[in-house]
């Protein structure tokens, strides 16, 4: 006889497993599968699935339901089958809410391979079995007043830009606004608001920041930087971080308009650090390591997929799975990421639209790892690049009309509005853009007799101080680059 809805299958596999005979080792198989999706544990069968037999089938029959009731404290299925004239017993797992162990060890089914779940991950199990998880967990000892005012300002102009919290409560107080996220009980705050808005979340959680380093080669680390501080600023402080120091920009001219080429297309690079951050796995201890190359860039972070998944049911289509929930909601209601399991897709299609390679998406048993190969187009520019620099060190000829490294535009503010013709953009990237690296040169030099002379003005007014501020040519601003342009 065979079972309905349960047929063999020709592989072990999440929800199969064979042993050729009994022993009461095996019941950790029978734990792992009630910590997992359930499954079926096979006795008499060999390793490629064949039915070998067992001799004392019947008397196991009797013995291995109370013996699983006893030492697991579960309910299981024993069927005796019978295949080729040979005896097999299959014992059938369903899958528990509350843990179960076997002599104070806990298992779980991942795959086709038993896992003994210890330290963080056994803690992420225990709670997840109780109705909590990781980033929920209670955190004593700190208050909202202890939260970072410019991150929670921060969050607080994201979010009514993108209209995901409600505007009365976005007038809140930091306590008022916690509560309404769901991460401020009126006593403890949640591990998700310490890490997105404290001033020093590593305090707390280690290793809650995140490494960049410069590498000739594996071995070879040139030099490295640590973003520290509110996850929620650390995106921006990261991204900005790579652009300014670790990403060389292929330099062309349309015109006299300045144009920037980086190799990661600057939303695929946005969306794989807030994913990295967003869905890393704090109980490790790990940061999130950005590892550059000449050639590559690679951003790692310590972190499993959801049970059964796999990189390429990552890439396609599904509902959203976060590893920190309360986390991603902070950063969905500030507008930085959607709800719908979309990250993958969307670096994929930057990449594309870009006329890049799509990054490469692996995953292993650390954590997951999403590398950007830089274009040959890329590569070529920068090794032009680098070769017409040297040639102009070493002759010291210099052609301001071919050279892509000068900048043909001299005056500090002639160059912001060259900057600006097509596009209003934030302080942070009229900076980047400009090469400059000290904010002070740049708001005397650059950004101030600019917005003085009446030739740029800010698109916030009322909020000088606004995250969201940006910076667009005025009429006088564009009168001025349009004679510029005609060389008068």
């Amino acid at each position: 006889m065979k079972r309905q809805g349960m047929p063999h299958s020709e592989v072990e596999s999440q929800h199969t497993e064979w042993k050729a005979s009994w022993r009461d080792d095996h019941l950790r198989w029978v734990c792992g599968f009630a910590n997992a999706e359930g499954g079926v544990l096979a006795i008499g069968r060999n390793d490629r699935g064949q039915v070998v037999g067992i001799a004392d089938a019947a008397k196991l029959l009797e013995e291995l339901p109370n013996k699983i009731r006893d030492l697991l404290g579960i309910l299981v299925e024993v069927n005796l089958r019978r295949e080729g004239g040979k005896d097999y017993l299959e014992v059938v797992t369903p899958a528990y809410p509350s843990p179960i162990s076997y002599r104070g060890h806990y298992y779980q089914r991942s795959g086709s391979t038993l896992q003994e779940l210890k330290g963080a991950a056994l803690d992420r199990f225990l709670l997840r079995r109780h109705g909590r998880r990781w980033d929920d967990v209670p955190v004593p000892g700190v208050a909202p007043r202890n939260l970072s005012k410019v991150a929670v300002d921060a969050f607080r102009a994201c979010a009514r830009a993108s209209e995901r919290v409600a505007a009365v409560d976005l007038g809140e107080s930091s306590a008022g606004l916690m509560e309404k996220l769901h991460l401020w009980d009126g006593t403890h705050l949640k591990r998700a608001a310490v890490l997105a808005f404290h001033p020093e979340p590593e305090r707390y959680v280690t290793g809650a920041l995140v490494k960049i380093g410069f590498f000739r080669s594996n071995d070879d680390l040139r030099y490295h930087d640590e973003v520290c501080g509110p996850l929620f600023t650390q995106v921006d402080q990261t991204l900005r971080l790579l652009r300014t120091k670790y990403l060389k920009a292929a330099i062309s001219y349309q015109g006299i308009q300045r144009i920037e080429t980086y190799p990661v297309p600057e939303p695929a690079l946005r969306e794989a650090v807030l994913n990295a951050i967003i869905h890393k796995d704090y109980a490790s201890g790990v940061p999130v390591q950005i590892s550059v190359y000449d050639d590559k860039l690679m951003v790692w972070n310590p972190g499993q997929l959801p049970p059964s998944w796999t990189v390429e049911k990552l890439k396609q289509k599904h509902a959203s799975h976060p590893f920190n929930p309360d986390l991603a909601n902070v950063f969905f209601r500030a507008g930085e990421i959607e709800a719908w399991g979309r990250g993958i897709e969307r670096i994929v299609a930057a990449c594309r639209v870009a006329g890049l390679p799509e990054p490469v998406i692996a995953h292993d048993a650390t954590g997951l790892w999403v590398t950007f190969a830089f274009s040959r187009g890329y590569l070529t520019l920068i090794e032009g690049l680098s070769e017409r620099v040297a040639d102009r060190r070493t002759h010291e000829v210099t052609d301001p009309v071919t050279d892509p490294v000068t900048d043909p535009v001299t005056d500090p503010v002639d160059r912001v509005l060259v900057i600006l013709a097509s596009q209003a953009l934030a302080p942070s990237v009229i900076q980047d853009r400009l090469g400059l690296k000290h904010r002070p040169t740049f708001r005397a030099n650059y950004l101030h007799p600019a917005e003085g002379l009446g030739l740029i003005e800010m698109t916030l007014p009322d909020k000088p101080n606004s995250r969201l501020q940006q910076y667009r040519l005025t009429e006088n601003g564009r009168a001025r680059l349009a004679a510029l342009r005609k060389g008068g």
